[in-house]
């Protein structure tokens, strides 16, 4: 059985519509990678942990900012590898320049026995629904597509 992540959406209200807050992973792989290279804030559940309060915490693992307020069920999707991702959405608003995230250490460069550490991740941006769906990475689409529903409806 393969892996589950869970995340969340943060969403509001802009000039033009309906905006989501979108990461870009840090670290050599992902540098020079912009459309389809954003993702919401996520990561693994732990064993026997609850996936909404998995996904509150990598929210703030990966953001610095505390999530609150009413969490909207947008289910699950699966990405190539096999992995779930399970996500919420809930309203809010942030400066995306101000986030700070955690950090993890690889080898880097590969094979040179030296480690660096490197932000999970590297930026943050608001993008309209639209706008969002062309920079997130296709495994995710789905989750702003149904968000979409829901504030519409």
């Amino acid at each position: 059985m393969g892996k589950t992540s869970a995340g969340l959406v943060m969403y509001r209200t802009g000039r033009g519509g309906l905006e989501v807050l979108l990461v870009h992973p840090g670290g050599p792989f992902w540098a020079k990678k912009d459309a389809r290279a954003w993702f919401i804030p996520k990561g693994e559940v732990n064993p026997g942990e609850d996936q909404l309060v998995a996904a509150r915490r990598e929210f703030e693992e990966e953001t610095s900012l505390k999530p609150d307020g009413r969490f909207l069920p947008l289910g699950a999707v699966k990405n190539k590898s096999g992995k779930t991702i399970v996500a919420w959405a809930f309203q809010g608003d942030c400066d995306p320049g101000a986030i700070q995230s955690n950090t993890f250490a690889m080898e880097w460069p590969p094979k040179s026995g030296k480690r660096r550490d490197f932000p999970e991740v590297d930026r943050a941006a608001f993008f309209t629904i639209e706008q969002a769906k062309e920079m997130i990475h296709p495994s995710e689409a789905e989750l702003l597509t149904r968000l979409q529903q829901i504030c519409n409806s």
